[in-house]
């Protein structure tokens, strides 16, 4: 099921509006699955799929005529439990997001640390770690794979 819905991705349009970011929201999809559907899935095949994904959205892009920057990017959102991604007009380096994010090159860590979550959305009683003091911040922050969708040879 869940590839089956990383690939229906592409049969919705994809909204490219940088004078109006927030209407950009609609390009981002959430993925969960249950415990028994992840264990029967491999990170490859799941890579895979996000990787067809977007080629077929930089076709699109490409097909649409849009000028500019545009960048699809997938991340695992531990506190919901989900794998996601989105799309938008910016560049991996200025992503939305309101926490600090690392781009990687490394799709796979992203979906293994997904497909590994036995317990999504939720935290087990011994893995529970304090909250550092704001000086105390992670540099390296949410790891964001990033793909350009701006069609080469513009």
């Amino acid at each position: 099921m869940l590839l089956k819905d990383i690939r229906a991705i592409v049969s919705e349009p994809v909204v490219l509006s940088p004078e109006d970011p927030s209407a950009e929201n609609a390009n981002t999809n959430w993925f969960g699955a249950p415990p028994h559907e992840r264990m029967g899935l491999s990170a490859d095949e799941v890579v895979a799929t996000l990787e067809e994904t977007a080629f077929v959205l930089r076709e699109q892009v490409a097909g649409a005529g849009h000028q500019g920057s545009a960048t699809f990017y997938v991340w695992h959102d531990a506190v919901a439990g989900q794998l996601r991604c989105s799309a938008g007009t910016c560049k991996p380096s200025d992503l939305p997001f309101e926490t600090p994010y690392q781009v990687t090159d490394d799709l796979r860590a992203i979906v293994v640390e997904f497909l590994e979550d036995r317990a999504p959305g939720s935290i087990a009683w011994g893995q529970l770690e304090p909250v550092p003091y704001p000086e105390e911040t992670d540099e390296a922050g949410l790891a964001v794979w990033a793909f350009d969708l701006t069609p080469f040879g513009r």
